[in-house]
C-alpha cells in the first residue's frame, strides 16, 4: 500500500508570509489541525499545527507563520504506508505534507495518522486487551477550571485534549484545543501570563466547552475495536473508563504502534 492510495487531495495552505490571524481563521473555518505551509514557489517548508497557533501571544497580530513552521518528514506517494506511519511517530506529528520527490518539494497531498488508520487491515491484528495498551498516567480538568488554566496545560505539555471529570472522580466529557480555537477563546488569553498557574478571572471555564457525551470504551475491548471507534467517532483519543470512573486513554500514536506490530499494511 502506498501513501498515493490513502492520502488527502488537494490540501487547504497558508504561505509562510501569511499571518498567524490568518492562518488560525483558516483553520476553524475547514476544520482542520494542521496546515501545509509553501513559500512563494508554492514549494513546501514544513506544517504550521493548531498547538503553534495557541502559542502567538494575543498582543501581537503581526506574527507571520514563517516563524512558526515545523519540519516534517520527507513522505512522496511512492512512500510505503508503513514507513510513512513510523516517519509519522518519529516525528511525532499527526500529520504531513506529501511532496512529489525529494528534488521537487511541490505539494501532492496531507497523509495523517487518521488517513493510516482508516486503510489499516485491523482484522489481520492477534486480540488484545486496550488496557495493556493504554495510558494510566492521565492529567484531567475539573468542570469549573479555567480554560486559561487548560489552555497552559495543553501547551506545556503538548497534550490535545484532556479528560473532565467531576469533583467525585466521575468522568464527564473532554476539553480539546480544537475546541478551544473553534470558540475563539485561543486569542482572547493572555498568553504573557502564567496562566497555567493561577486562574483568570475573566477567562471561561472548562464546562461551557467541554464535548459532551463523552466517547469511552472499556478496558477489555480490544485494539481493533478501539480503533475503529476512533474511526467511527472521528476522534483523536478515546476514554477508557470502568463503573464511570476513568481508568486509562488511548490515542492514534498508540494505536498505531499496535498497528505496525502486525501485517496492518500487506
Amino acid at each position: 500500500m502506498k501513501v498515493g492510495d490513502i492520502m488527502t487531495t488537494d490540501p487547504v495552505c497558508v504561505k509562510e508570509s501569511d499571518l498567524m490571524t490568518h492562518a488560525r481563521q483558516v483553520l476553524r473555518d475547514n476544520n482542520l489541525h494542521g496546515l501545509p505551509v509553501l513559500n512563494g514557489n508554492g514549494s513546501v517548508l514544513g506544517m504550521l499545527d493548531d498547538q503553534d497557533i495557541l502559542r502567538v501571544k494575543s498582543n501581537k497580530s503581526d506574527v507571520t507563520v514563517g516563524g512558526y513552521i515545523r519540519e516534517t518528514p520527507l513522505i512522496t506517494p511512492d512512500t510505503d504506508v508503513r514507513e510513512a506511519a513510523k516517519l509519522l511517530l518519529q516525528a511525532r506529528q499527526h500529520r504531513c505534507a506529501v511532496v512529489r520527490s525529494s528534488t521537487d518539494r511541490t505539494i501532492m497531498g496531507i497523509i495523517s495518522d487518521k488517513n493510516i488508520l482508516r486503510n489499516a487491515h485491523i482484522s489481520k491484528m492477534e486480540p488484545k486487551a486496550v488496557a495493556d495498551v493504554m495510558n494510566t498516567r492521565i492529567i484531567t480538568a475539573y468542570p469549573d477550571d479555567s480554560i486559561a488554566k487548560i489552555w497552559g496545560n495543553m501547551l506545556e505539555w503538548d497534550y490535545t485534549g484532556i479528560p473532565v471529570i467531576s469533583h467525585e472522580d466521575e468522568v464527564m466529557g473532554i476539553i480539546t484545543r480544537g475546541a478551544i480555537l473553534k470558540a475563539g477563546f485561543a486569542r482572547t488569553i493572555d498568553h504573557s501570563s502564567e496562566a497555567h498557574d493561577s486562574v483568570a478571572v475573566d477567562s471561561p471555564k472548562v464546562e461551557k466547552l467541554m464535548i459532551t457525551p463523552l466517547y469511552s470504551i472499556s478496558p477489555g475491548i480490544t485494539v481493533s475495536k478501539a480503533i475503529e471507534a476512533l474511526i467511527d467517532y472521528d476522534i483523536g483519543r478515546i476514554c477508557v473508563t470502568k463503573d464511570k470512573c476513568l481508568v486509562g486513554m488511548v490515542d492514534r500514536f498508540s494505536l498505531l504502534k499496535e498497528c505496525l506490530q502486525h501485517p496492518c499494511f500487506d
